[in-house]
């Protein structure tokens, strides 16, 4: 699906498919209010699209830190601040931040930031059981801006097999 500007570059004419797997692995801990996590989702770096002097893409190790709680500000109210982190050799430290109200059960509303580079922000609602939709905006604080005004996103989850009658606690994560 490739349209290169000039279709007789040497460069382009040596790249093969090759078997590249991945292997990666994560632990998850949660309660009714706390959870915590770290992943590798790949352990094998690969270099992908190489011949003998240049590679076009090659696959770090990347780790994940993530962590959550939920504060109830009463029976119809709750909070939940969150920390993302991810740590990637030869890549500055990503580190994002966030929070997220719940309303009634049903409505989310939340900003987030990631230091050094974006602000966001986000609404959802849940539509039935098992259904969520919501809308995000991504704006860029690097000089990234200068060239977009932003991301929008709209997402749905649709949950096909609940669980609803074996969770005791509803959980906000």
């Amino acid at each position: 699906m490739l349209n290169p500007e000039n279709p007789a570059d040497n460069s382009l004419q040596q790249i093969d498919n090759e078997f590249t797997p991945n292997i990666g692995a994560g632990v998850y801990f949660h309660g009714d209010k706390f959870y915590a996590g770290l992943s590798v989702p790949n352990f094998i770096e690969t270099t992908r699209y190489s011949d003998n002097d240049r590679s076009i893409n090659k696959e770090r190790l990347n780790y994940y830190l993530i962590t959550g709680y939920v504060f109830e500000f009463g029976p119809s109210l709750k909070f939940k601040p969150a920390l993302m982190t991810k740590m990637t050799m030869g890549a500055p430290l990503q580190i994002d931040v966030s929070g997220n109200f719940l309303i009634n059960e049903k409505f989310v509303i939340g900003a987030a930031y990631r230091w050094s580079a974006a602000v966001s922000a986000m609404v959802g609602f849940q539509v039935t059981e098992g259904l969520f939709l919501g809308y995000g905006y991504d704006l860029e604080t690097t000089n990234l801006n200068n060239y977009n005004a932003g991301s929008h996103e709209i997402f749905l989850r649709y949950e096909l097999f609940n669980r609803y009658d074996r969770i005791t606690t509803p959980r906000f994560f």
